[in-house]
């Protein structure tokens, strides 16, 4: 289970995906941006290659006793794993081969990043065609499919990586979604009811058992249940800055004070003009003054990341947003007030 004790102090790191197909230039940007000491690499995903490096399809990959296949709707459940699987493990397979290429005798923090078990109950359906989230039983062999997944892809990298100490990524950005009853059915026309907190927090807890180190939730949607993530035993949570509101104050308040670190995505995910590293983190040193929180502890509870993932940027903006990652978090480690 996750503890906040263990989680690595880090300045800087990405979120998880990466423009283009060419996993050995991923990995060595991203290696090349964080490895030496400035922040946290990690292993990229790629999902412009098409089906099976989506978020859905690669996880789905994972997935112990179950398998997938792409429908026009969509990833679906199938009875025996097909081309498409076939597809997502190998592209698996090459993207660990360049990471492992590009961290040799590395020593250090490295982020894992896979699929949440209610955004992947909420993408992935039920051979009937509507998502596992409709289905109490399908959620729950869902999660437990996934856990075990993980436990072969967490002693996978640590084979090929001993030296890495692993902080692993559940992507939820459907979380809120599903809290709230807003996941839309395969018709559009109604949603599917809200999932219980005790049953989503017990999901969650569930999967992140699987890893002793440091497990953190990553959604770049409105609304994050900060507080729900703690109880599931969560060491911190990674978001788009730019969506915080007072009402998130609280929890995170009290997160901070209890060791929960932040994520804290302030740096554009899509081409844009970036500002100067500090005008990237002004609002940071605003809000923790907000919050009334020692200026001392800035540094240690939040790290800088992109908003979201880097997929839709173009690769040169890529590299310079994850290189500005570093510079904004320097710079608010030398002046947090």
């Amino acid at each position: 289970m996750s503890d906040t004790d263990d989680f690595p102090t880090l300045r800087a790191t990405g979120i998880g995906s990466m423009p283009g197909g060419d996993a050995r230039e991923a990995a060595r940007t991203v290696t090349g941006t964080f490895a030496g000491g400035e922040g946290m690499p990690y292993l990229p995903e790629l999902p412009a290659r098409g089906p099976g490096a989506d978020m859905t399809g690669r996880t789905a990959g994972l997935l112990a006793d179950l398998h997938a296949q792409l429908e026009p709707s969509g990833w679906r459940i199938a009875d025996r794993p097909g081309r498409d699987m076939r597809r997502a493990v190998s592209w698996l397979r090459e993207d660990l081969d360049a990471l492992e290429e590009y961290t040799q005798g590395y020593e250090g923090p490295l982020k894992l990043q896979v699929t949440g078990p209610w955004t992947l109950a909420a993408a992935l359906q039920t051979r009937g065609g509507e998502a596992c989230l409709g289905d109490a039983g399908a959620c729950r062999d869902l999660a437990a499919s996934l856990a075990e997944g993980l436990r072969g892809h967490l002693a996978e990298v640590r084979r090929r990586v001993p030296g890495a100490r692993l902080v692993l990524q559940l992507d939820e950005p459907s979380l809120t979604a599903v809290l709230t009853g807003t996941v839309r059915t395969a018709s559009g026309y109604r949603t599917y009811r809200a999932v219980d907190r005790q049953v989503v927090e017990s999901a969650l807890r569930e999967v992140a058992a699987v890893h002793d180190g440091p497990v953190i939730a990553h959604s770049c949607a409105p609304s994050v249940p900060f507080g729900l993530l703690r109880r599931a035993g969560f060491a911190g949570a990674s978001f788009d800055f730019s969506l915080l509101t007072e009402s998130d104050d609280e929890a995170l308040g009290e997160g901070v004070e209890a060791g929960f670190r932040l994520l804290a995505g302030v740096v554009p995910g899509t081409d844009t003009a970036l500002s100067d590293p500090a005008g990237s983190v002004m609002g940071v040193r605003t809000w923790w003054r907000r919050l009334g929180l020692n200026p001392g502890l800035l540094p240690e509870a939040v790290a800088i990341t992109p908003s979201c993932g880097l997929a839709g940027a173009s690769p040169g903006y890529a590299r310079a947003a994850l290189a500005h990652c570093v510079r904004a978090a320097n710079s608010l480690a030398d002046n947090p007030e």
